[in-house]
């Protein structure tokens, strides 16, 4: 077991006695290794050192391990935890693999028993490292291609879908026309281990009502007039692989309710027949609405809601990431050029200024489009203001330091101000932001503050029960 370092193991062991063998054994292999007596100061050694492998046992001073164990998972997400019991049951056994044990065994009964259970948890390890490799290497180079962005909404974007793809959670894409929703959507399924398997797009706003539920779920020779042969559909198309429902929010009542069918049994019916299809895919759905009003309006079904708003994955507009429009620039003029076999064209200031303050309704897709007429039609190296439409001169502009990771700008009053007092309301205000943007899940609203979790807790309570307003509570409110 060549290593460039030593492996570190942390034993959360429930006697002295078991602790110190198990550390006598394992040290005598030449790993490292730390012993703690309980979760807190398992807890707080993770804190001052890294550890490659966790040793758990369970039921520490009469108590379930479940809560430490979600936690360390949590706070550590490399590290490989397995987890001991001198009596396995099944459904701790389950119940300790939910959440996130790599292994759940019979406590080792003697020191070639506990190092193959190291061996095997150190090459899972291992296989999982590659794993993230191989994922980072198309990611990078599929971010690179079309997911652009260094600003800090897209990077939190970035995290959500390194963090999910490897899993065959269902995705909910939220954001408006044109912010790159089915980038999103392509980058998940080709960093996730469907990705030797179809991508399927179906644009549910796109087809007509009555053609849709034929083209999702296919069907049989004679199902309706002018169906002349059998016809296979999108969801068996997608065997194996990845379904994209984009616009779901336009999807019909009577199809919300054979989609929410698919989700929770894996199967379906083509249109006219009655042979039941099994399909193994996942899907990844996207919208432009606001579903939450939707379905209080009635008009889209909770319980779908809630299948499909598993991990929501919310895509901000070009207007709140304005730091992301010079890359955006670079990017599609060096593609642009390449494609129309032209010269590389640059902009001139003034244009790279009023690009960077006009509010973009259309988004990235209206900023790319805006780009390929002027560099097919705009004349010279240099792409000068008397090629852009009048739009982005009649626009008032919108102020320079709006972009997300921007400071905003204050003034001090004439009389002065109690200083910590308002640092404390700069961040209730932002904590209450996150937390919106976050749709209340703690641990998102941290990493967009760059907070840990337990940091964030604790300001919550320091602030005395934060409350904040849901998107969807805003635009109830706003509909009034």
């Amino acid at each position: 077991m060549a290593s460039t370092a030593p492996i570190s193991i942390l034993l959360v062991a429930r006697t002295k006695t078991q602790g110190k063998s198990f550390q006598q054994w394992l040290e005598g292999r030449g790993f490292v290794v730390s012993v703690a007596a309980d979760p807190d100061q398992a807890l707080a050694l993770a804190d001052q050192s890294y550890f490659d492998l966790v040793l758990l046992t369970e039921r520490l001073g009469g108590k379930s391990t479940g809560p430490f164990l979600e936690r360390l998972v949590e706070l550590f997400p490399e590290t490989v935890v397995t987890v001991f019991s001198d009596e396995p049951q099944a459904d701790a056994a389950v119940a300790a693999l939910h959440q996130g044990a790599f292994n759940y065994l019979a406590t080792p009964g003697g020191q070639e028993e506990l190092l193959a259970v190291v061996e095997a948890a150190l090459e899972h390890r291992r296989q999982r490292r590659q794993g993230a490799r191989r994922r980072r290497q198309v990611s990078v180079s599929y971010d690179v291609e079309n997911l652009m962005g260094q600003s800090r909404a897209m990077q939190q974007v970035f995290r959500l879908i390194h963090k999910v793809a490897p899993t065959d959670s269902t995705v909910l894409i939220l954001g408006e026309s044109g912010t790159g929703k089915e980038l999103v959507a392509r980058a998940i399924h080709h960093q996730s281990t469907r990705r030797e398997f179809p991508l399927v797009p179906v644009n549910c706003g796109a087809i007509p009502s009555e053609l849709l539920e034929s083209e999702l779920f296919g069907h049989e020779r004679g199902a309706f007039t002018g169906a002349v042969r059998s016809r296979v559909g999108r969801f068996e198309l997608a065997q194996g692989g990845t379904i994209f429902l984009d616009e779901i929010g336009d999807m019909p009542p009577l199809l919300q309710v054979k989609i929410l069918r698919v989700l929770q049994e894996h199967a379906f019916e083509r249109v006219g027949g009655t042979r039941t299809i099994e399909v193994d895919l996942r899907i990844v759905a996207a919208t432009n609405q606001d579903l939450a009003s939707r379905v209080a309006s009635g008009d889209f079904r909770e319980d779908l809601y809630f299948r499909l708003n598993v991990v929501p994955i919310l895509v901000p507009p070009l207007r709140e990431r304005r730091s992301d429009i010079p890359l955006l620039c670079q990017h599609f003029l060096e593609r642009l050029s390449q494609q129309k076999g032209l010269e590389r064209k640059e902009l001139h200031p003034e244009v790279a200024e009023r690009l960077l303050r006009y509010s973009w309704p259309g988004n990235v897709r209206e900023l790319e489009n805006l780009l390929e007429r002027l560099v097919v039609l705009a004349e010279g190296e240099v792409i000068g203001p008397e090629a852009l439409p009048p739009k982005l001169f009649d626009q008032a502009p919108q102020p320079a330091t709006e972009g997300d990771d921007e400071l905003p700008a204050f003034e001090l009053p004439p009389g002065g101000l109690n200083l910590k007092t308002a640092l404390e309301q700069i961040e209730r205000r932002l904590i209450a932001q996150a937390l919106e943007q976050s749709g209340g899940v703690k641990a998102q609203a941290a990493s967009l503050l760059g907070l840990n979790r337990t940091t964030l807790v604790q300001k919550l309570k320091k602030l005395g029960g934060l409350r904040y307003r849901s998107r969807s509570r805003s635009a109830e409110e706003n509909g009034r």
